[in-house]
């Protein structure tokens, strides 16, 4: 297990460049997105699909010899199909559900030599990401998620770990079994909870996994505050602002620093391509940074 230190999700993806559309930000981009990150602290970072992108931060993180290390998903995409997600409305063929699973298959392999390329950059490995929630749009058996913990553990020598949400984790004893680290997402804006609850909630849900898993290190791998949103009906109107994003991270550093439990922070970098249409949508206002790299009000000098 990696020692304690600031920890940050890191997607930075700028004005029309998605992973959608396969267009990454370049070298320098990264270095500057690297370098400010590096200047707040941070000494831990969390990316999502092993793609150029990645090895590009990496090969950064290198040649400027970063005191950063990467945590590395495969980025998943769903092998089942699930009609209890409210936004993805689509139903895959057998032999479209086989091509998706061979994907994946070829994720774990592509992680995997990344892994090796960069043994000393990234420090973590992870199996996806929300795999598996009743919502879920990228749902994957547990079985599936098992074999490929067990062939990342086969094929690189960094840690294992599964990055899911708070409440799934109970239903996930013999997946955990298989990984090294258990990595959990913790949402109170998400829950209905205002920021004045939300600590609480984290402390709660963190008491709760230890209890569950007592022979594994438990980490938050995504916590965060949206500074935006238009729909709430999950969120509380009113919660989603700058003032609550500030007050929800300061309150939520002075525990998790002082109990010493790496958090990543989620996120980095507001990603204006995620979601809709809609440019209020809270899924692209979960950044401590605009897009344009504008610090937010937690980041700002009194």
């Amino acid at each position: 297990m990696f020692e304690w230190g600031r920890a940050i999700c890191y997607s930075g993806y700028r004005r029309n460049q998605s992973p959608a559309a396969k267009i990454y930000p370049s070298y320098d981009e990264v270095v500057e997105d690297l370098q400010i990150l590096v200047d707040l602290g941070f000494k831990y970072i969390r990316m999502y699909d092993p793609v150029n992108y990645a090895r590009t931060v990496c090969q950064v993180i290198k040649d400027k010899n970063f005191d950063l290390k990467l945590m590395l998903g495969p980025g998943l995409c769903s092998e089942v199909n699930n009609p209890g997600c409210p936004w993805l409305k689509v139903t895959y063929f057998d032999e479209e559900l086989a091509e998706r699973a061979r994907y994946n298959d070829a994720r774990i392999e592509a992680l995997i030599k990344i892994a090796n390329d960069f043994d000393d950059v990234v420090n973590a490995v992870s199996i996806g990401n929300e795999n598996t929630p009743s919502w879920g749009e990228n749902n994957v058996p547990v079985e599936r998620l098992i074999s490929f913990a067990d062939r990342l553990k086969a094929g690189c020598k960094q840690p294992v770990t599964f990055n899911e949400g708070a409440f799934e984790w109970p239903a996930l004893t013999e997946l955990a079994e298989h990984l090294d680290i258990i990595s959990v997402h913790s949402y109170p804006l998400w829950y209905g909870n205002t920021v004045d609850e939300a600590l609480e909630v984290n402390k709660t849900w963190y008491k709760k996994i230890k209890e569950l898993f007592p022979d594994k290190p438990v980490i938050f791998s995504e916590v965060g505050w949206a500074t935006q949103a238009v729909d709430f009906s999950q969120m509380k109107e009113g919660q989603p602002n700058e003032v609550n994003q500030k007050k929800y991270y300061e309150d939520f550093w002075a525990w998790s620093d002082s109990e010493k439990i790496i958090s990543y922070m989620f996120e980095a970098f507001d990603e204006p391509w995620k979601g809709g249409e809609n440019p209020g949508e809270a899924e692209k206002h979960w950044g401590i940074y605009d897009v344009d790299r504008r610090p937010k009000l937690l980041l700002q000098k009194k």
